[in-house]
């Protein structure tokens, strides 16, 4: 791995955990849209193995500072996860956004069902919790796709396929 990969997925990490004041409760839930657009630039920035560990790294983080549940694990890692895929597969910034909110906002969403059960004590409230991850994770993608649009005057290739 790149030293360049590297300290992009630092920054990301970093920014995603001190953004972590700005989530928003929702039926035990902590929505938190920055996560979803940090998702979105990894993926397309890094690829979906480095996405993955920035969505961990930040829900480890989130949740050791008290800033998030664990409900952050499976949706941040499973929307970094198809975000990034996505990208691999139809090199569009677009497919990383549509992945990120079919991967947190639904996928992401049923896998926290189990955590959300132990979490909140029902299961139909564990269900309920599809529509506010897939609004946030709409309001990230969209985010992440207008920082993009900005990065990309800066940053024209993903990182670390310069000498390709």
């Amino acid at each position: 791995m790149s030293v360049k990969k590297l300290v992009a997925m630092g920054l990301l990490t970093a920014i995603g955990t001190l953004a972590g004041v700005f989530s928003i409760p929702v039926a035990g839930a902590l929505i938190f849209p920055v996560q979803h657009a940090i998702n979105v630039l990894a993926a397309v920035l890094l690829g979906p193995g480095p996405a993955v560990l920035v969505a961990f790294a930040v829900a480890l983080l989130r949740n050791l500072l008290g800033t998030g549940t664990v409900l952050a694990f499976p949706g941040g890692m499973i929307g970094a996860f198809v975000a990034g895929y996505a990208f691999r597969l139809f090199k569009r910034d677009y497919a990383a956004a549509v992945g990120e909110v079919l991967g947190t906002g639904f996928l992401g969403a049923l896998a926290a069902v189990p955590l959300a059960r132990l979490v909140l004590g029902s299961e139909a409230i564990a269900f309920a919790l599809v529509i506010p991850f897939a609004t946030s994770s709409l309001a990230g993608a969209v985010l992440g796709l207008v920082v993009l649009k900005g990065v990309a005057v800066a940053v024209p290739k993903q990182l670390g396929e310069e000498g390709k």
